[in-house]
């Protein structure tokens, strides 16, 4: 059969020319448009705004502190003009090197655009801008019987705009969703300085592409997010927990299948192996966790009668498939106690003294013991320690290496061939390497083998339609 013919590769991008002029000009170019106060050079400004969680770090030239969509827009109309470099930053606490300036140039903070604009119980939704913090939306949110369903691990610290730039998801996604099912409407400053607005209170809209979902994910590659309009749920009446220790990871994950076939859908299902929970033990006290070697966290919420006799189903399944030990917590404030040892891993696996590569892969729920029993493998061929834990229920489980000094070329080159046979295991078994961080630097070496050649030249072309000149959060997954 003959091979149809087909269109050639797109080209990849090359790096934007940068300004003719000096620092010095460019800054004084921008205060001029928005305010000297609110560009800055000074060395440690800079350098707060050199990185993320992750390892990579670049100063910029200077850092931009925009306090409304006029001055993004007129800041982007500059930076495109002069073919500046610019990368979006929110409150900097991603995992993938997504807010590295890696091409220096400038850094446009959204941190003081942190305003809640409104909320509004008739239409279930909230319009805030960029720079809110997750936390302060979804208690604000409560406050006034609503609820905004998205929590990430760093919601205490993560800033919305950030939140939909990654798509980010949370222990709560199995029910509720990841940001994206939340965001109802966009206002999107393009890389030349033109403004788009998306969507917007209603529920329902299919006028057009689903601009929405182009720019959620989108990791500041093809435009910057000045305010968002955000779907809000009635806020559950109560919640409950079972936790159970299982001896092992299997009966721990067979538990999770079998919770979902008997039509239970939680809020939250955890899950952790025998590695983390070493960890936890040594920091928290032994007898903390009873003995076993696999956890799972499991939360309801709803109508506080039907919380309680859904805890009593779950309680006798869990026994059923093999639970040695079982905790009940029937309301909020016991749900936040073990919540609160659920956060205490991360701290647990730092306490090892070993730097720990936060892969947050994804594999179909039932490869979750094949997952765990290739880790366990990995650990044993390679010397690198393990940890696996995460969010069960959608298969989003972060697999952690733990290495020495990631500072040391040696160890370095030993965790990237880990991780490059981690990546291969988990693609050839209908898995994503990422589900909630994104690709950013971190992700980079694999992410044309993760979508693919003609998605990769999807993905090149509506960068190239949307920044013709590459400016935004340039040196990412889309140059070369």
């Amino acid at each position: 059969m003959a091979t149809p013919d087909r269109p050639p590769a797109a080209a990849a991008p090359t790096p934007p020319q940068r300004a003719a002029v000096p620092v010095a000009s460019l800054a004084a170019h921008l205060a001029g448009l928005i305010g000297a106060d609110k560009v800055t050079t000074a060395a440690d400004v800079l350098a707060s705004h050199a990185a993320d969680k992750w390892s990579a770090s670049h100063l910029p030239d200077l850092v931009v502190f925009a306090e409304s969509t006029a001055e993004v827009a007129a800041v982007m109309a500059y930076a495109h003009a002069h073919r500046v470099p610019v990368t979006t930053r929110g409150a900097g606490v991603g995992y993938v090197g997504g807010c590295v300036p890696i091409q220096g140039g400038i850094v446009l903070s959204t941190a003081r655009m942190n305003r809640i604009l409104g909320i509004h119980p008739q239409d279930g939704v909230a319009i805030v801008q960029p720079g809110v913090i997750t936390g302060t939306l979804q208690q604000a949110a409560r406050a006034v019987g609503w609820e905004y369903p998205p929590d990430p691990a760093s919601l205490k610290e993560c800033s919305l705009g950030g939140n939909i730039a990654t798509n980010a998801g949370g222990p709560r996604c199995l029910k509720y969703g990841v940001t994206r099912a939340y965001v109802l409407g966009l206002e999107v400053v393009l890389a030349d300085g033109r403004v788009v607005r998306c969507g917007g209170r209603t529920h329902k809209n299919k006028t057009g592409f689903d601009l929405i979902g182009l720019f959620t994910g989108s990791e500041g590659m093809l435009g910057v997010i000045t305010e968002a309009t955000l779907r809000l749920i009635p806020r559950p009446a109560g919640r409950g927990m079972v936790a159970a220790v299982f001896p092992d990871f299997a009966l721990a994950a067979a538990a999770v299948q079998a919770i979902l076939n008997a039509g239970h859908l939680p809020s939250a299902l955890e899950i952790t192996d025998s590695f983390t929970l070493a960890a936890a033990r040594r920091r928290l006290g032994p007898e903390v966790f009873p003995p076993g070697d696999a956890y799972l966290m499991v939360e309801i919420d709803g109508r506080p009668a039907a919380i309680q006799a859904e805890l009593d189903e779950l309680h006798t399944l869990l026994a059923a498939r093999g639970a040695s030990s079982l905790e009940r917590a029937p309301d909020e404030a016991s749900c936040e106690r073990l919540w609160l040892l659920r956060r205490e891993f991360s701290y647990a696996l730092r306490d090892t003294g070993l730097t720990k590569l936060n892969e947050d892969i994804v594999v179909p729920r039932s490869r979750l013991v094949e997952l765990v029993d290739f880790a366990r493998a990995l650990e044993s061929e390679t010397g690198i320690p393990i940890a696996c834990f995460g969010h069960a229920g959608d298969g989003n489980i972060h697999t952690n290496l733990m290495v020495g000094d990631y500072a040391d070329p040696a160890v370095r080159q030993a965790a990237r061939a880990a991780l490059d046979r981690l990546f291969a295991w988990v693609l050839a078994h209908g898995g994503a390497i990422t589900g909630e961080h994104g690709v950013g630097l971190a992700k980079k070496p694999w992410v044309g083998t993760a979508l693919g050649e003609v998605s990769l030249d999807v993905h090149r072309a509506l960068k190239h339609a949307l920044d013709p000149h590459h400016i935004l959060n340039p040196g990412k997954f889309l140059d070369p």
